[in-house]
Parts: structure tokens; sequence; C-alpha cells
């Protein structure tokens, strides 16, 4: 009989959600091997996990934190928008994304992280809630800011709970200013990028393959008007800059007073305070955006060709 070592135990319950006796006695019963331990524990009811893990999880929260002059933002998904009101998976939220102001920005490391107040890592926490809201829990992204002068603000929209609901925002502002000065400019920005939607923080950030890609567009467009090429030219460097406008932050045209470009609200906030501020990064998660939440049922679709 092979030997279960605790290593071997401590896998099978984070991948399972049993409990260590359960996982003790299925090793010992499948002469440790894990596939057959995990279908020991399905077979008896205990493996809460493991038959969860294929369904679609494309609801849940957005969770963000910050602390001075670093910020985070987190996605965890669940399959029901129910779970996002269970009141032990908003705590799990919460405490992910603080954990994450003090991790590497990487989700690897984080999730062999100790979660607070629990003496489990990250990822046997979340098998655990696995195991108790019933549903498949998914750790789908962080993104962590981190500035030296300055600090980090934040906004949540359709919020559930400090810190929690289905849009997050997190921006830096780097600045010899204090964080009190800042606050105002630094959620005003946070809102506007929630409601703007901005892909690039400005147009140097914006890559080569995304402009080629515009550019490329837009003179066929304006080709369609017979112009010669000259007046072509001058006329998708125009629609270029209105490409900018919508999806670089600086260029923006700012949604509370719709007429001044982000980059002058900076400046002015700047000269108002009497030192420059610099918008150093910024992120914004919406809750399942890019989750395909269709799984084909492939058993249904032959079935359907067979009866016709």
């Amino acid at each position: 009989m092979a030997e279960v070592t605790a290593a071997l135990v401590k896998e099978l319950r984070e991948k399972t959600g049993a409990g260590m006796m359960d996982c003790k006695r299925a090793l010992g019963d499948s002469d440790g091997d894990i596939e057959a331990a995990v279908d020991w524990l399905r077979k008896k009811g205990l493996a809460a996990a493991a038959n969860k893990a294929g369904r679609v999880a494309a609801e849940g929260l957005i969770g963000v934190a910050t602390r001075g002059p670093v910020g985070a933002v987190v996605e965890v998904n669940s399959e029901t928008d129910f779970v996002a009101r269970n009141k032990e998976f908003q705590a799990f939220v919460t405490g992910f994304s603080e954990l994450a102001l003090d991790g590497d920005g990487e989700m690897a490391s984080l999730r062999e992280a100790v979660f607070p107040s629990s003496g489990r890592r990250v990822e046997a926490q979340l098998t655990h809630l696995i195991a108790t809201i019933g549903e498949n829990l998914v750790l789908r992204r962080l993104q962590r800011l981190a500035i030296r002068e300055g600090a980090v603000f934040s906004y949540v929209h359709n919020a559930l709970g400090p810190g929690i609901g289905r849009i997050g925002v997190i921006v830096a502002l780097a600045s010899r200013a204090s964080a009190d000065q800042l606050a105002d400019l630094g959620k005003q920005l946070a809102m506007h990028i929630a409601a703007a939607t901005p892909l690039y923080l400005d147009v140097a950030s914006v890559p080569q393959t995304a402009r080629d890609r515009e550019r490329g567009v837009l003179r066929e467009q304006a080709r369609a008007s017979g112009k010669p090429d000259e007046i072509i030219e001058k006329m998708v460097d125009g629609r270029l800059r209105k490409f900018y406008e919508e999806v670089v932050l600086l260029e923006q045209i700012f949604v509370i007073d719709q007429k001044t470009r982000i980059s002058g609200v900076v400046e002015q906030a700047g000269k108002s305070i009497g030192t420059p501020i610099r918008v150093a990064g910024f992120a914004r998660f919406a809750l399942g955006e890019g989750i395909d939440r269709h799984r084909p049922d492939f058993a249904a679709e032959v079935a359907a060709q067979l009866k016709s």
C-alpha cells in the first residue's frame, strides 16, 4: 500500500473540498491515487468542489481595495448573481482584494498566500467556499497599482457593500500633494473611468497594431469619398484623433463638465493645489466582461439532428 502523506491529503482537500479525515480515508482505500480518491469521495457524496469545476461562472463580484499609494482590483466569479449577496462570499472577495494589496500582482502567488483569519491558503479557502455555497467559484483576474509618491483611489458602481460591486475602478495619481488634496480628483477620475470605459492611458500607450488597424479601416472609409490621396490622409488623421478621444483616458472629454479633456482637468487640478499631478495608471473591471456565458449542449445538438 502506498504511503498516504500529509502533502497528498492536502492536495486532495484543495481539489475536492472534503474533510481531512475523509481525504485520508479515501487515499488509503485508493492506494494513494489522487484521481481514484476523488472518485471515492464523489461516490460517497463527499467531493464538494470536483463536480462543479466545469460549470460556467460569469456572475459574482468585483472587489477593490486601496491603501495610500497602493490599490488592487479583483474579480471573483460565481454561477449565479444570488451568490453575490451571500455574506461569506462577499467577505471572501473583500479579503482577497485586501490581500492583493501586499502581493506582487500575480494570481499564481496570491493563490498560495494565507487567507486572513482562516489558516488556509487562498486556493484552499476558495475550495472550502465552493463546498459551503454549492456553486463553482473562480478567481478570474486581478490588477495591482503601486506608485512611489501620491495615492491610489477607487470607485465601485452598483455596490453591494464597501469595496464590492459589479464595476470596479482604481486610478493612481502621482504627485507630491497629500492624499487628502488629491481625493476629490481621484474620485472624479475613477467615476469617469467607470462611465467612459477608456482602454489606454495616453496616446503613447495605444499599441501600434491597434493604430494600424484603425488607420486601415479609416483609410478605406475615406477612399469612398473619391477625394485625392493627400486629402484622404488628412481625413484619416482627423478621424484618428476622434478614435483617440474615444479610447484614450487623457484624450477623453470629462463626463462631469462635458467640455474639458481629462488631461486639462488633471493639469488644472495641479495648478489649484500648487504641485503637478500625473495619472500614473488605472484599471477598470466590469463583472463577467469577455466571458462566454453559453456552453454548448452537444448531446442536445446531436439529438436534434437525429430528430430532423
